[in-house]
Parts: C-alpha cells; sequence; structure tokens
C-alpha cells in the first residue's frame, strides 16, 4: 500500500505556497508522493481570467520537476466538461484501490467542501489534510473538524504549515500592476510568465 496526496488546484498560477504545503503534508505524514492535479474546467470558479488547461500545466510542470517525491496527473485536464473532485478521487479509486489517498486543501476549504458536488463521496475515497491558517483559531478548526467527521464520518487531520500569505490572485494582480513576482513562485514559472507575458493587460 502506497500513500499518495493529492494537491489539487487550477495552478492559475502555481505558487511556493502551495510547493510548500504540499512538502510539509509529504513529511508529516510520511506520504510516498504528492501528485499535483491542475483542474480542468472547476465548476465553481469563473473562467475569466483563467489561464488555458495548457499552460497552467506546463507551469505545474516546472514548478515540481526537481523534486523526485512530486508528479503530475493531468486526469481533470483531460476531461471534458465540469471536473468534480468526487468524480476524480473515484476515478483514483478505480484505477488502484490499494493506494490510501490524502487530499491536501486550505484549511479555509473545510468551511467550503459542503458546498462541493457529493461532499460525502468525497471523504468516503479520501482521508482529508487540512492546512491550519492563522485566522483560524484552533478551537474554529477542531470544531469544525468534529461537524465534519460526525455528518460524514470523514477522516480529517490538520497539517501543521506555514501560513503563508501568497495567493495566485495576489500573484496577477502584481504582474498586471508591473511589480515583481519573484521569490512568489519558482524561478523556472517566473520565467515562464515574463517570457510568455503571462497575466498582462491587454493594452486598447
Amino acid at each position: 500500500m502506497r500513500n499518495v496526496g493529492i494537491m489539487g488546484g487550477t495552478f492559475n498560477p502555481i505558487h511556493i505556497g502551495h510547493l510548500i504545503i504540499a512538502e510539509k503534508a509529504r513529511e508529516q505524514f510520511h506520504l510516498d508522493e504528492v501528485i499535483f492535479m491542475p483542474s480542468g474546467t472547476p465548476y465553481m470558479k469563473s473562467e475569466n481570467d483563467m489561464l488555458p488547461k495548457d499552460i497552467r500545466t506546463e507551469m505545474t510542470k516546472l514548478a515540481i520537476e526537481d523534486n523526485p517525491f512530486f508528479d503530475i496527473s493531468t486526469i481533470e485536464v483531460d476531461r471534458e466538461g465540469k471536473t468534480y473532485t468526487y468524480e476524480t478521487l473515484e476515478q483514483l479509486r478505480s484505477n488502484n484501490d490499494s493506494n490510501e489517498y490524502y487530499f491536501i486543501m486550505g484549511a479555509d476549504s473545510l468551511w467550503k467542501i459542503e458546498d462541493w458536488k457529493e461532499p460525502q463521496k468525497i471523504f468516503a475515497n479520501c482521508h482529508v489534510l487540512a492546512a491550519v491558517r492563522e485566522n483560524r483559531s484552533s478551537t474554529e478548526m477542531e470544531e469544525q473538524v468534529a461537524h465534519l467527521k460526525d455528518k460524514y464520518n470523514a477522516s480529517i487531520f490538520l497539517l501543521e504549515s506555514s501560513d503563508i500569505e501568497i495567493s495566485s490572485t495576489m500573484i496577477r494582480n502584481m504582474v498586471r500592476e508591473g511589480e515583481s513576482i519573484r521569490y512568489l513562485v519558482p524561478e523556472a514559472v517566473y520565467d515562464y510568465i515574463i517570457k510568455n507575458k503571462l497575466y498582462k493587460v491587454e493594452q486598447a
């Protein structure tokens, strides 16, 4: 049996916060690997400002290429139509039921996951690793975890991670404002964004 972490996201763009959380999860829970999974067409996010799948996938590949414990899956970007986490987990299970899957998410997603499609099927097919955030008290986190465990029989663990205040939205806005994003994204991703002039506002 292998312990496999799943790090999903639009990765628009991927940044060092994603990588740090994934590495912390791998280390803390002795994961054999962490699979980064760029989303295809997420049903809960607007496609406005969303770069094409192939570009987001390429940035993800560049970001993880120097870590032998990180890999990438295009299972969601290859799927037609909207993508749902529960379907992805069910597909992974059907492909290899001997693995134990650990879905890595930010703390705030613990409060949003009941609005996701088929949350009970998500919890049925994976353990959840939730990163602790400073804007959530330990009491709040414990109460929400207890609620989800009671309602869905969920397996949830809190991930001891640094609270890194970086977001993809922040990075896109900084690029538009002409501010440097060096060290907020891996160097290879930085070079790719600059070379391809991504996130620039088109001039009229």
